[in-house]
């Protein structure tokens, strides 16, 4: 199971991706099993040589005595030498990391697939999706001259 930040591909450049750890605590786990995750406004930043992802939701699991609040800040584990890296490429460029996708390795650890960012332009979108509609129509077209 993969939960997928789509509007992450639309708003953002991505640059490079990396995979990542996550402190959970055991109903979060439990909720992200169930798919009630949402990476709206979420972002990972670098603090004190840690980083931490920010507003990545998880909703409460109903059946837990333990009462979380859904949007704190979650700490991510990566080698040190990958986080200074992310770092210095952040503080230079003025990029972003933000989360792609949420999912369960096949030791059935939660994993985080982080990206280094870059916003689009809104031109860029536009570009992207009119692009995108000519493909669709040139399909469309292959499929009725085949059919005829």
């Amino acid at each position: 199971m993969k939960i997928e930040n789509k509007k992450a591909y639309h708003d953002y450049e991505i640059l490079e991706r990396i995979e990542s750890g996550i402190v959970l605590k055991g109903s979060e786990v439990k909720s992200i099993r169930e798919g009630k995750v949402s990476f709206k406004d979420s972002y990972a930043k670098v603090e004190n040589g840690e980083i931490f992802l920010y507003n990545f939701y998880i909703a409460p699991y109903p059946n837990s005595f333990e009462k979380l609040n859904p949007l704190r800040k979650r700490k991510l584990l990566l080698k040190k030498s990958d986080i200074r890296r992310f770092e210095r490429k952040i503080s230079e460029k003025g990029l972003t990391m933000v989360p792609l996708s949420v999912y369960f390795n096949n030791r059935g650890l939660a994993k985080i697939e982080l990206a280094l960012v870059k916003g689009k332009k809104l031109f860029d979108k536009r570009r992207k999706l009119k692009e995108r509609e000519i493909e669709r129509q040139i399909q469309r077209k292959m499929k009725q001259m085949g059919a005829k």
